[in-house]
């Protein structure tokens, strides 16, 4: 009897809670009538909803005899609201039509709905910089690593390299101020916070290679950078278990002055803990930066702009265990470490500029700016190793256990660096325009003064052999002064420089619009001059560009880049791998050859474009060097030529429907022939190569030239993917992947002639991840009150970096075995790690 009373007021609720419902339905299209699905409709603050069919069509269940409030929205339109009320069982038809909105589009749309009319530029938003799931914080710097011809190996690093360049070869412009970093950085764990802070960007420019005249000297790429110009008050927060940042934007006065501030923190401590050096990490990054800008009139507005960082790591070593090898022959290292690194790195860049419009069609800048670098590197560590044999048959209870000693042996490690940089520029910029001509021009001037200090060494022992003894009588005391009492060191650099020099540079350039009847053309042409105090070398590097778009394909575009870029050296090209400055070396040389291709399309009744550019570099004048970390170290003398050619291709478009995602994928070759090099091999008397040792006497030799060889970045293959995606019933929650993948880098033994540096790294290949949910929008600002109504959106975020758990190597430490063979172990880099992130605008 109880069971069947249960049954009946189980029954009697359900009828009753049925009754008090009403549906709403209809359909959904946009302004041209067309049907939209996945559109998402709810009762506003209330979880749950629906979405429109592949028809446009949907039907909501809702409360009966209330006053609610119905929010229709979808990525890439404005969102609507219905105020309704429905009796018990009631129906009622709503039909929706949505208007497309600029500002709710996902900001990464990129090229498919921005065009640009220089060619071989990439123009990119970062409005959710900040989402894309990053180890180095995400930002500008990430958005670049995932264009087209752009590789990077190390996700602690912000730097990047383009077209087999090395880092130092690109430019990086902040509001016509070009941007410098520290120098004595040798790892991305010591990287500290970049220059650009993503929250006051505004828009971005990054060219590849084959860029235009006005830009500078460097052979690889340009990032161009403009930040924003307040209208009204906004700003944001971010807070993470990386660090935190505020961002404040201002106008008053009629929006006559003007001030964006920002000011950010950073702590990978949380990241570096994982790694496989363990010990007491203590980094701290940050760094404040303004613009203040002012009107005088319409036509003459004064600017300072101020960036200061303060960057320091602190590192105390514990021990390491590294396993590294094959199946069949797996090895560990294991080292117990003493000692301390504590680094400092402090840099100011300010500038002052002027911006002057005569007229509608002629415009000069005038700028004046400064970067000052205070930079130390301080440590003392020893470290003693055990290299062991692993057991690997899977058969035997030991499996996995140390079988037998390679070696033992001590390090220490020991340096005293200090660098101060000040780097002070005067400019002037002129724009002018003419009919269908566009005309610009500058001219700078660039003093430099550098002090750089350097005293490295490093000590390999093993079982105390390279304290001072004599030679035939271990037991018998050394005299001072004796050179036999001297210590023995692997390496040893020393040296004092300090070099004033003076830079003299400007840039002419014309821009032609040719409008016909079937054709849209634009052919630019300009060329560049500098010269340098210190070797007294004059340069010019001429330079074309031309854009070709024909009306009767409007969907296609053609581009075509011809010029001549010189590197004059920089500080750091001028010091060899011994710290010594070698004033006489000349600017490195490139020849860039581009062919460009465009083409928009839809797929699935949605925008789509595809970009493709093929280019060849002539490279003449090198300057050899090596990379271990983010450390490049010069060889200081132009005694290399080369080349770098390849394919590079972009698929942009909306794989889901109202934001973007894209594929890239870049095939490259870039190899040096150094001039002089050649090395012997040695036979026996029966033609066999043997090694000449003591007990080895060769019988025969015969020299040999490598010839060209590959450059350290000779990165062969480079994939990147940078998916989004949303949840269909609503679009506040969504998914935003990043793929990488980069065939391995060539290396070899330190010390050793580059044409033995024949093996390569094994592949870079992560997976990062990040989910993120909206928890208030702008669509519902008017209804909140309090503190509350202030907030536009906030968004709560979950990251899995290195989400396959793949152990990528960043570079390698040598290690000698009982019979002194140098073995090289991985350092590797992160592993999987979380990140939980809150992002506040208002």
């Amino acid at each position: 009897m109880r069971q069947l009373l249960t049954i009946f007021f189980f029954v009697l609720n359900f009828a009753l809670f049925a009754q008090q419902k009403g549906t709403i339905y209809g359909t959904i299209k946009d302004e041209k009538g067309k049907v939209l699905d996945l559109v998402n409709v709810a009762v506003y603050g209330t979880p749950g909803g629906t979405s429109s069919n592949a028809k446009g069509y949907y039907e909501l269940s809702v409360d009966a005899n209330k006053d609610l409030r119905i929010v229709i929205s979808s990525i890439g339109y404005t969102s609507q609201y219905q105020n309704i009320r429905l009796s018990e069982g009631q129906r009622s038809l709503l039909n929706i039509t949505l208007k497309t909105s600029s500002t709710d589009l996902n900001p990464f749309t990129i090229e498919s709905r921005i065009e640009s009319e220089k060619p071989g530029y990439t123009r990119i938003s970062t409005k959710e910089a900040s989402r894309i799931p990053a180890v180095a914080g995400g930002g500008v710097e990430a958005l670049v690593k995932t264009q087209m011809g752009v590789s990077s190996s190390n996700e602690l690093s912000s730097q990047y390299n383009v077209r087999g360049g090395n880092y130092d070869e690109n430019l990086i412009y902040v509001n016509g101020i070009e941007i410098y970093r520290p120098f004595l950085i040798r790892s991305g764990q010591q990287e500290g916070l970049s220059f650009i802070n993503s929250d006051l960007v505004n828009n971005i420019n990054f060219s590849a290679g084959g860029f235009e005249a006005i830009y500078g000297d460097k052979m690889s790429s340009v990032l161009d950078i403009e930040y924003k110009e307040p209208t009204e008050f906004a700003g944001s927060a971010q807070v993470s278990l990386l660090g935190a940042s505020l961002h404040l934007e201002n106008s008053f006065n009629d929006n006559k002055t003007s001030i964006l501030f920002g000011a950010r923190y950073k702590s990978n401590s949380y990241l570096l803990k994982s790694m496989e050096t363990k010990g007491d990490y203590k980094p701290s990054f940050a760094d404040i930066q303004g613009l203040i800008s002012h009107k005088l009139n319409k036509n003459l507005d004064i600017n300072l702009l101020v960036h200061y960082s303060n960057n320091k790591f602190k590192l105390v070593p514990e021990n390491r265990e590294t396993s590294f090898g094959t199946i069949q022959d797996a090895v560990k290292l294991t080292i117990y470490f003493d000692g301390q690194e504590i680094d400092k790195f402090n840099t100011l860049t300010s500038a002052f500029y002027i911006n002057w419009k005569a007229n509608e069609n002629n415009k000069y800048r005038f700028i004046l700016s400064t970067f000052q670098s205070h930079e130390s590197e301080n440590y003392d560590i020893q470290g003693q190793y055990w290299l062991d044999d692993l057991e690997t048959d899977f058969g035997k209870d030991d499996f996995g256990d140390v079988t037998f000693n390679r070696g033992v042996g001590t390090f220490l490690e020991h340096a005293r660096n200090r660098l101060n940089a000040n780097v002070s520029n005067a400019e002037i910029k002129g724009s002018h325009r003419l009919n269908n001509h566009h005309l610009d021009w500058g001219v700078k001037y660039q003093f430099e003064l550098i002090s750089d200090r350097v005293d490295e060494w490093i000590i390999n022992d093993s079982a105390g052999y390279i304290t001072p003894h004599h030679p035939d009588n271990p037991g018998v005391d050394i005299p001072i002064g004796s050179i036999n009492r001297d210590l023995n060191v692997s390496s040893f650099f020393f040296s004092e420089n300090s070099l004033a020099s003076s830079r003299l540079s400007a840039y002419v350039q014309d821009t032609w619009k040719f409008d016909g009847d079937s054709s849209r053309f634009f052919i630019t042409a300009g060329s560049r001059f500098q010269y340098w105090s210190v070797n007294n070398q004059f340069l010019a590097s001429p330079r074309v560009s031309a854009y070709y778009k024909p009306v009767f394909y409007k969907s296609k575009t053609y581009r075509m880049s011809v010029g001549l870029y010189h590197q004059p050296p920089f500080y750091r090209e001028m010091r060899d791998l011994n710290g010594n400055i070698n004033l006489n070396v000349k600017a490195q040389q490139s020849i860039h050859f581009v062919l460009g291709y465009d083409a928009s399309f839809k797929a699935w009744d949605r925008p789509f474009k595809f970009t493709s550019e093929v280019y060849y570099k002539h490279l003449s004048n090198l300057i050899p060097y090596e990379i271990d970390n983010v450390r490049i170290r010069y060889y200081a003398e132009n005694s290399a030529k080369g080349y770098a050619g390849g394919i590079d291709m972009k698929l942009i478009g909306e794989f889901v429907p109202g934001i973007d995602s894209w594929f890239s994928l870049s095939i490259m070759q870039t190899k040096e022939d150094i001039f002089n090099d050649f090395y012997y091999r040695y036979y026996d008397s029966n033609g066999q190569e043997v090694r000449p040792s003591i007990v080895v006497i060769p019988h025969d030799s015969a020299i040999f030239y490598p010839g060209y060889i590959p450059r350290p970045t000779d990165q062969r293959l480079n994939a990147n993917i940078f998916f989004q995606d949303y949840i269909p019933n609503n679009p506040m929650f969504k998914m935003h992947l990043n793929l990488a993948f980069g065939t391995g880098l060539p290396f070899g033994a330190p010390g050793k002639a580059k044409h033995t540096h024949t093996f390569r790294m094994p592949p870079y290949r992560r997976v990062d991840i990040g989910f993120s949910a909206q928890l208030l929008s702008e669509a519902g600002l008017t209804e909140r009150s309090g503190y509350w109504k202030h907030i536009k959106s906030a968004w709560v975020s979950l990251e899995i970096f290195n989400l396959l758990q793949i152990s990528n190597t960043v570079s390698y430490i040598w290690i000698s075995d009982i019979n002194n063979n140098k073995m090289p172990v991985p350092n590797y880099l992160t592993p999987r790690q979380l990140n939980a992130k809150l992002i506040v605008e208002f």
